[in-house]
C-alpha cells in the first residue's frame, strides 16, 4: 500500500499519479474522527467553500494526524516528567495518565505553537 511505504520512512521518493489516484479514491471510504460537517464549517469560516467531500476528508485526516501526534508527544513528555497516575489509591493496577498543560506545552513547542498557562488567582 502507498501509506505503508510512507510510514516506513521512504519520504523522499515522489508519489506517482496512480498512487495519488488510489489515495483520493480511498478518501471516499475513509471515516475520520472529526465529522465532515465540523470540518466543512471551519473550512467555510476560513474562506474555503468546497462541495468535494474528499477535500473535507483530507483536511479532517490532517487534523486527526496532528492531534494524534500531539497527544502521543504529550504522553512522552508526561512519562519523562514522571507524572503519577491519577485516580484513587496506590493499590490499583490500572495505570492511567492524565495529560496536563505542563505536558502539552513542550509538545506544542516542538510543533512551533507556544501556549502559556493562565495565572491562577484566589
Amino acid at each position: 500500500q502507498w501509506y505503508q511505504r510512507r510510514v516506513r520512512g521512504v519520504m523522499n521518493k515522489p508519489i506517482s499519479g496512480d498512487e495519488l489516484l488510489t489515495f483520493f479514491k480511498s478518501l471516499d471510504e475513509f471515516t475520520p474522527s472529526l465529522p465532515d460537517s465540523l470540518t466543512a464549517h471551519y473550512l467555510a469560516q476560513a474562506g474555503l467553500h468546497t462541495s468535494d467531500p474528499r477535500i473535507i476528508r483530507l483536511v479532517s485526516l490532517a487534523a486527526q494526524k496532528f492531534v494524534t501526534e500531539l497527544a502521543a508527544d504529550a504522553l512522552v513528555h508526561s512519562t519523562m516528567r514522571g507524572n503519577p497516575s491519577t485516580g484513587g489509591s496506590k493499590k490499583t493496577k490500572d495505570k492511567r495518565n492524565c495529560l496536563t498543560v505542563e505536558d502539552l506545552q513542550p509538545a506544542l513547542a516542538d510543533l512551533g505553537v507556544e501556549i502559556k498557562k493562565p495565572a491562577y488567582y484566589m
